[in-house]
């Protein structure tokens, strides 16, 4: 079975450096990631700031990544999250908008994601408010594909407690108004889905008239509970035989750029292999292939210690994990080291900020 694979870096906390994108373009590209969607939450000029251009220097970077991207046979994307535009899309609106576009057009971006999440949705007409919005950009890309983030992006209630209730038939609304051609994201029956069934993503393509735009949030561990845990083992609950009623899966990673890799593999792993695949064999094997056998081995008998735990919970253990990893030179092993140090951790502040 063929599925579009590709990488959604969304996620709250420290930016991956530029290296790592490069890096994990290239490694996952063989085993076919075909798409990178640039939308970290920390890049202000993406969201709160989105008005202001982005600054030479980081647009240069933007710029190498794609050129990087386009060496590599992977699609390049980036996701804006135009905020402010609740009560109206206005001539200043519009103009900044447009500039983004420029900017966008001029790096190399073919995939465009407009996204509407992380914003207060209680509006009865916001679904038309929304389609409006994608109808003009749409008009003035240049991107060969738009991927539409909803503000109710999940059937999870917690995002009518954050953001308020969502109108009534609003993936309706919004599925009858954006072009068929501009395809739409949905995370699942949950904002971090645990598993998806042919059922359900058959109603949600009904409701949104397309099959949906998985954007799948595992292994990311980017809330302040979940930065406690280090997401290595293979994917489950993705049956092979739901790429059929998918437009593509695009997986949000980790924090952790080397280490999210090894789920990432036993993803292609579940798809080719189908009922015979197994998770735990897949983990070992993609262990493998991204750290060596040696040290593949090693985290195999730590995933439990490293993901079920929690980095507060520790207590002793955490000093035997850090005297089996802190002489490796891997750089999986200097990034187990740093979450241990906190260096991943994620806060309130944090997620309220970016």
């Amino acid at each position: 079975m063929t599925v579009e694979l590709g990488i959604i870096e969304g996620f709250y906390g420290r930016p991956w450096t530029w290296e790592d994108r490069e890096q994990t373009i290239r490694f996952l590209e063989p085993h076919g990631y075909k798409f990178y969607l640039y939308a970290p939450k920390a890049d202000p000029y993406l969201r709160k700031r989105w008005r202001e251009p982005h600054p030479p220097e980081l647009q240069a970077s933007i710029r190498s990544l794609a050129a990087s991207s386009r060496e590599a046979g992977v699609r390049f994307g980036i996701g804006i999250t135009p905020y402010d535009l609740r009560d109206g899309f206005d001539a200043a609106a519009q103009e900044a908008f447009q500039a983004k576009l420029s900017f966008f057009e001029e790096a190399g971006v073919v995939d465009l994601g407009i996204l509407f999440d992380d914003l207060r949705g209680d509006k009865p007409d916001l679904a038309t408010r929304q389609a409006e919005i994608v109808d003009w950009v749409a008009s003035r890309t240049s991107a060969s594909r738009i991927v539409v983030c909803p503000s109710y992006y999940a059937n999870d209630p917690v995002l009518d407690r954050v953001f308020g209730d969502r109108p009534d038939r609003y993936l309706e609304q919004l599925g009858e108004l954006i072009d068929p051609s501009i395809e739409i994201f949905w995370t699942g029956e949950e904002v971090c889905s645990r598993a998806f069934s042919i059922g359900h993503l058959e109603r949600i393509a009904e409701k949104l008239r397309r099959k949906p735009f998985l954007w799948d949030n595992y292994p990311v561990n980017d809330g302040q509970r979940m930065s406690q845990y280090l997401h290595l083992r293979g994917f489950t609950g993705r049956p092979a035989e739901m790429g059929d009623y998918i437009a593509a899966h695009g997986v949000n990673p980790a924090l952790q750029p080397t280490l999210s890799r090894i789920p990432c593999l036993s993803l292609v792993e579940s798809y080719a292999r189908g009922s015979d695949y197994s998770y735990g064999e897949a983990f070992v094997k993609a262990a493998e292939t991204v750290l060596g056998q040696e040290l593949g081995r090693k985290l195999y008998q730590d995933v439990l210690v490293l993901q079920d735990i929690g980095l507060d919970r520790l207590g002793d253990k955490e000093a035997l994990i850090r005297q089996r990893y802190e002489k490796e030179s891997s750089p999986a092993a200097r990034e187990i080291i740093d979450w241990l140090d906190g260096g991943y951790r994620i806060t309130d502040e944090i997620v309220q900020t970016q």
